[in-house]
């Protein structure tokens, strides 16, 4: 066999051996390896493969989130809320895209919309407590600090190592001049590891 005819075939198997992987590729292949992606914090690539597990299957709710996710992290923020909604169209119980949707929409200050989706995720899992502390951050936000305190002393009844819900109480505390209550908060929050909460206390408390 001559060697131009070798190569022709060698490239041919090749292009073949790439097919047949390519065909082997599910949705959640795909979606695999966005997560991968997307925990080495390659996110461009991550959308990219989202996408592709999208375009294999327009129903899946995961992905939408994922590259939602993915989006947010690039502070696409618009086009993250996008994602979310499309997924929580294919799921209506999908608890971490209201909450994703609801980060995303206090980020460009619709702290409105964004209590409406921490409700709704509340209401779809009532021991979710990063949604209540996420709700809490909102109402702080619209000067609401009792609602603000009320939501920060929810997450933490559920997780009582939530040291950024102690650091977030004390601040809602000091706004209303609680300032012995707010500098128990710090302090909890800093023996619990939160680094910011000693600027507070160094400002605030004796």
């Amino acid at each position: 066999m001559q060697l131009h005819t070798m190569r022709k075939w060698g490239l041919f198997i090749v292009f073949l051996l790439i097919q047949l992987m390519c065909i082997g590729q599910t949705h959640e292949t795909y979606n695999d390896r966005g997560v991968e992606k997307e925990n080495a914090r390659d996110f461009s690539a991550a959308i990219v493969y989202y996408s592709k597990a999208i375009s294999l299957n327009p129903n899946y709710a995961t992905a939408y989130r994922n590259r939602g996710d993915a989006k947010a992290a690039l502070q696409d923020y618009t086009g993250a809320i996008q994602d979310y909604s499309k997924a929580i169209n294919l799921d209506q119980n999908f608890t971490q895209a209201y909450n994703n949707r609801g980060i995303a929409k206090k980020i460009l200050q619709d702290y409105k919309g964004a209590i409406q989706d921490y409700t709704k995720a509340i209401s779809l899992n009532p021991d979710y407590a990063t949604a209540y502390h996420n709700r809490g951050i909102s109402r702080y936000y619209m000067s609401d600090y009792l609602g603000a305190i009320q939501d920060y002393t929810k997450a933490i009844s559920i997780n009582p190592q939530y040291a950024t819900a102690y650091l977030n109480r004390g601040l809602a505390k000091l706004k209303l001049k609680q300032t012995a209550s707010a500098c128990n908060d710090l302090k909890k929050s800093a023996q619990l590891g939160d680094e910011v909460a000693a600027t507070y206390i160094k400002d605030n408390c004796n």
